[in-house]
């Protein structure tokens, strides 16, 4: 009898690691590594989830029509263009799916997001990395990394785990460099918070041809992660491909629902926006006072790099945040060994770190 083989690529994959929630099987007071919303999301979000309750039985709108219509009037885009998915991991996985497979080859910077391999992978195409300058993705590697093979570039603006971005001149001279054949994907999990006048998420560039995808989310600063909403902004021949593959009812009626009201609650979400603004600032200043090196950040996390000396190594930082019930995200997964990414939450879980890493170099 023949052994049940996979699609070529998919037992080369390690599996994607979440930010611990539990430790030991124990809750942990302060969870610091999944870069989830400070602030939690909008009431007005909460109640349209609970509202949709007595339809559960009924299947959900399978364009996403309502969700992408207020997508559409929030950011001045075409509501044809917008397709929703479960998460941007779903939009992601299907883009992959779409325009790459055995023999060709998946592009995106150093440190970037784990995902990109991984759905790589799945369909037999070879992730391929190009290096960063200051924990940044550098736009002459990544041209120099492009082949005939290359089909899709990935990259995370701004990034994680790194916190830094791509300036808008930059990501337009990427996009003007490469291969017309060469699908560019910006991830703009991110983009609410980034306060920066030469930021742009990539509307722009999704408007000016029919090469480049933004992908964006509910799961950070809209603080609705756990019912997976994402969507992405296409050109219209890739928004087809997408409609094409998508899963007929990948978006809940709740998850549409609250997705609709967070929209609708700016004041919550300039709230969170302002909140990361003093918070992140301020817990930067407090580490890198403690002799630690504080990458810049333009979300809501900040990637912090601890000595090579044992015992006040990156592991044995994260053991005593542990210990005093604060989870921070390890990134070794990502080639940062010395480091640890820590999400800007509450402001007593900010003050916490803050006193508990002072603690920790004082051992």
């Amino acid at each position: 009898m023949t052994k049940l083989q996979p699609r070529p690529g998919i037992l080369y994959i390690n599996p994607y690691v979440p930010g611990k929630s539990t430790v030991g099987g124990r809750a942990i007071a302060m969870k610091l590594s999944a870069n989830e919303s400070a602030l939690g999301p909008s009431p007005k979000a909460i109640a349209s989830f609970e509202a949709v309750s007595g339809d559960l039985y009924r299947y959900p709108d399978g364009s996403s029509g309502s969700l992408r219509a207020a997508l559409a009037s929030l950011h001045g885009l075409d509501a044809d263009n917008i397709v929703c998915g479960a998460g941007s991991d779903e939009l992601i996985y299907n883009l992959v799916r779409a325009y790459a497979g055995p023999g060709d080859e998946v592009l995106y910077s150093e440190h970037g997001f784990n995902i990109y391999p991984i759905a790589a992978l799945s369909v037999g195409a070879s992730p391929v990395t190009a290096s960063e300058t200051n924990l940044t993705a550098d736009v002459d590697a990544l041209l120099a990394r492009v082949t005939e093979k290359t089909k899709i570039v990935f990259i995370a603006n701004p990034n994680n785990p790194t916190g830094s971005y791509v300036p808008a001149e930059e990501m337009a001279r990427l996009r003007r460099c490469l291969p017309a054949a060469t699908l560019l994907v910006i991830d703009s999990a991110y983009a609410e918070y980034v306060i920066r006048s030469d930021y742009s998420p990539g509307t722009e560039l999704v408007d000016a041809g029919e090469n480049t995808v933004m992908t964006r989310t509910f799961s950070k600063i809209y603080g609705l992660a756990a019912l997976r909403i994402g969507w992405a902004y296409c050109p219209p021949p890739t928004a087809d491909v997408l409609n094409r593959i998508r899963g007929p009812f990948n978006l809940s009626s709740a998850a549409q629902a609250a997705g609709e009201a967070a929209l609708g609650d700016i004041g919550h979400i300039a709230a969170s926006r302002d909140h990361n603004s003093i918070w992140m600032p301020w817990l930067s200043e407090r580490l890198a006072g403690l002799g630690l090196t504080v990458m810049p950040s333009v979300a809501n996390f900040i990637l912090v790099r601890f000595p090579s000396v044992k015992g006040r190594d990156a592991s044995s930082a994260m053991a005593y945040f542990v210990e005093n019930g604060v989870v921070p995200r390890e990134t070794s997964g990502y080639g940062l060994s010395d480091c640890l990414r820590i999400t800007i939450g509450r402001e007593d879980e900010v003050r916490a770190v803050a006193a508990i890493t002072a603690e920790f170099m004082k051992l």
